[in-house]
C-alpha cells in the first residue's frame, strides 16, 4: 500500500483485503504507520473473530471430529480460523472505513461486502447475495478470469502485462466483467466460464457464510466492441445460509523435504528411478544404524516419463533424453530428514551420469501442517469491529430467518437419458470440444468442463461420466472401499458445463501431499486427452 497511499487517498478509493492473515490488528497497525508517515487521515477498520485458538481445549473435550474423514481432534493444533462472511465488511464500510482488513474470510466476501454496503442489500435477499458472491468468486484469483491458465492459452496475448479483472455491478445483481484498456490477457465466455467452475463442488449448493448459491443456471454472454473483451453475467440464485461457520484448523504432522534433480542422457528415466531408489536405500540403512524409524511416506516421480498419467501414458518406443527426479519424503522427526538432506549430495559423484545438479541446493526441511475441518455454530462466534485501533462495535449474526443445515449431504444429480443421441464415425479429443479448469479443496480436486458450443454439450454429458473420469484418474484416487464411487458429477446447463468432484485424489492435498501436483492444477489439462468416440461430425454440424 505504501507506494500508492497518496493516490488512494486523493481518489477516494476504499480498500478491502484479507491481508491480515492470522494477525489483522498488527497488519492494521503497520498500515496506520504508513498513513501517518504520508501525513494522511484514513479510517482503518479491522474485522476480528475468526481466530478460535482460545477454544481449542473445549473442542477437544467435546470430541469434535473432522467433517470429511471423521478423524479425532488433533493434539498439536497450530492455528484455527473460521471462514467469516461479507456482512461485517459491509458494516465496517457503513461506519466510514476507508480500509477494511479482515482475518480469515471467504474470498468472495471481499466483493460481496462492498456490494452490500453500496446497494443496501438485505440479509434475506438471497438471490442478490448469491449474485454478489458470484462476482467475488469470478475475480478472487485475479487474472485467472482474464486469460490466466486458460485452456486456449495460445490465444491470450501479452502475459507479461496481463490485466486484472474489473467488475461493474448493478443493484439487480447482474454485472459486467472486463479488464483495463491497453493490458494483456483476454476476457471471453471461455475464460470466465472456466473461473466459474474453479474450486467448487455442487454448483447448486455452493455454501458460503452469507448465502447458499445456485450457479447452475448462470449465463455468460460476450459483449462485442470492447478492447480486450468483456462479458455480461447473470442468473445466480440463492438460499438461506447454514447456521454454522466452516473452521479450518492446522496441526503439526511431522516434517517433509523434496529433492528435484535433472538427469540428462539416454535412458534418463531409468537412471532417475535407480538414483532415487539408491538414495532411499542408503538413507534407510543409516536410519537403522542410528535408531530412527522408516519414513512415514515417500513419493518418487520421474518427471518426463508421463507416469503422472497412469494408464493414459503415451506409448513410446524410446526414452526421453532428459528427465527430472522428484523425490519427496515425510518423517515425524526433523533430524531424520536433515540426515536425508545431507546424503543427497552422494548422488552427484557416486550414482548415475548426467545428474546436472540439485535444484536449490540441498533441500530444506519444513514442517507439515495438515488441515482439519469442522463446523461451529455462528451464534458462538463473536465478531468485533475496530477503527483506528479502537473497538467500535460487536457484530451479531442475524438468525431471524431459517438456516439450512451445513451438514446436509447433497445427493448426486440425476442424469437424463441420453441413449437416443445420434452416433457417428468420428472421434474427438476432449480439448476439441471443451474447455477445462481444475482446482482443489483440501484432499479433494474438482475438474470443470465447459462445452465450446451448445451442440457439443449433450455428447459431453453422455461420454464424460463420473465413472469415466474415475477410471481415468484411478491411479491418483485413494479408494475408501471397492464399492464406493469417489467421483461425483454435477451439471451447469447455464454455461453448458459439467463439474466433477474427485475425493481423496491429491495425496493429502496442499503441504500435506508429497506429489508434484498437490493441488490438482494439472488435472484439467490431463483430461483434455480424453477420447470421445462414435459421435457424429460435430464440427460440420456447428458450421452448418
Amino acid at each position: 500500500m505504501a507506494p500508492f497511499i497518496k493516490d488512494i487517498h486523493k481518489r477516494g478509493i476504499r480498500v478491502v483485503c484479507n491481508a491480515g492473515g492470522v494477525n489483522p490488528l498488527a497488519c492494521a497497525a503497520a498500515l496506520q504507520k504508513v498513513v501517518e508517515k504520508a501525513q494522511l487521515d484514513l479510517k482503518i477498520a479491522v474485522v476480528t473473530g475468526d481466530d478460535l485458538m482460545l477454544m481449542k481445549d473445549m473442542f477437544k473435550e467435546v470430541g469434535v471430529t473432522d467433517m470429511y474423514n471423521g478423524s479425532p481432534f488433533p493434539e498439536s493444533i497450530q492455528s484455527m480460523n473460521a471462514y467469516l462472511g461479507a456482512q461485517p465488511i459491509g458494516r465496517a464500510l457503513d461506519l466510514g472505513a476507508d480500509v477494511v482488513v479482515t482475518g480469515r474470510c471467504v474470498d468472495s466476501a471481499l466483493v460481496l461486502g462492498p456490494l452490500i454496503h453500496s446497494f443496501g442489500w438485505k440479509k434475506n435477499e438471497f438471490d442478490l447475495l448469491a449474485a454478489g458472491s458470484l462476482a467475488g468468486h469470478l475475480i478472487e484469483c485475479g487474472p485467472q478470469c482474464t486469460g490466466g491458465i486458460f485452456t486456449d492459452w495460445h490465444r491470450v496475448p501479452d502475459w507479461d502485462n496481463i490485466g486484472f479483472p474489473v467488475l461493474e455491478c448493478s443493484s439487480d445483481g447482474s454485472f459486467t466483467l472486463s479488464k483495463p484498456p491497453k493490458t494483456g490477457g483476454l476476457v471471453s465466455f471461455g475464460t470466465v466460464s472456466e473461473q466459474l467452475v474453479y474450486e467448487i463442488g455442487d454448483p447448486r449448493h455452493y455454501q458460503l457464510p452469507d448465502v447458499v448459491c445456485n450457479f447452475s443456471q448462470v449465463t455468460i454472454f460476450e459483449i462485442s466492441g470492447i478492447e480486450g473483451g468483456a462479458v455480461h453475467v447473470q442468473g445466480a440464485k440463492g438460499l438461506p445460509p447454514s447456521d454454522s461457520y466452516k473452521v479450518c484448523a492446522t496441526y503439526l504432522d511431522g516434517y517433509r523435504t523434496t529433492v528435484v534433480c535433472p538427469v540428462v542422457g539416454c535412458q534418463s528415466v531409468k537412471k532417475g528411478r535407480r538414483t532415487a531408489e539408491s538414495i532411499l536405500k542408503r538413507v534407510r540403512r543409516m536410519f537403522k544404524e542410528v535408531g530412527l524409524v522408516d519414513f512415514k511416506s515417500v513419493n518418487v516421480q520421474i518427471l518426463g516419463s508421463e507416469e503422472t498419467y497412469g494408464d493414459q501414458t503415451a506409448r513410446r518406443t524410446y526414452s526421453p533424453r532428459e528427465a527430472v527426479i522428484w523425490l519427496a519424503v515425510h518423517h515425524m522427526e526433523k533430524k531424520a530428514l536433515e540426515l536425508f538432506s545431507h546424503e543427497i549430495a552422494s548422488a552427484g559423484t557416486g550414482m548415475a551420469p548426467g545428474l546436472t545438479g540439485i535444484v536449490g541446493g540441498r533441500p530444506k526441511v519444513s514442517a507439515v501442517l495438515k488441515p482439519f475441518f469442522f463446523l461451529h455454530p455462528k451464534q458462538n462466534v463473536t465478531i468485533d469491529l475496530f477503527m483506528n485501533g479502537n473497538h467500535v462495535e460487536t457484530f451479531k449474526e442475524d438468525f431471524n430467518y431459517p438456516h439450512l443445515s451445513a451438514s446436509e449431504e447433497n445427493a448426486e444429480q440425476e442424469q437424463d437419458d441420453l441413449t437416443d443421441l445420434p452416433t457417428g464415425p468420428c472421434s474427438y479429443r476432449l480439448e476439441e470440444l471443451a474447455y477445462t479448469r481444475s482446482g482443489d479443496k483440501g484432499n479433494t480436486a474438482n475438474i470443470g468442463i465447459i462445452a465450446r458450443h451448445p451442440l457439443y454439450y449433450p455428447y459431453l454429458r453422455k461420454a464424460v461420466t463420473a465413472r469415466a473420469v474415475e477410471d481415468y484418474f484411478q491411479h491418483l484416487i485413494q479408494k475408501e472401499d471397492s464399492g464406493t464411487m469417489m467421483v461425483t458429477r454435477f451439471d451447469l446447463p447455464g454455461i453448458q458445463g459439467l463439474n466433477f468432484v474427485l475425493r481423496n485424489s491429491l495425496g493429502g492435498g496442499g503441504v500435506a501431499s508429497l506429489r508434484s501436483d498437490p493441488q490438482g492444477k494439472a488435472y484439467g489439462q490431463m483430461l483434455l486427452d480424453f477420447q470421445l468416440t462414435n459421435v457424429p461430425d460435430l464440427k460440420t454440424l456447428v458450421e452448418e
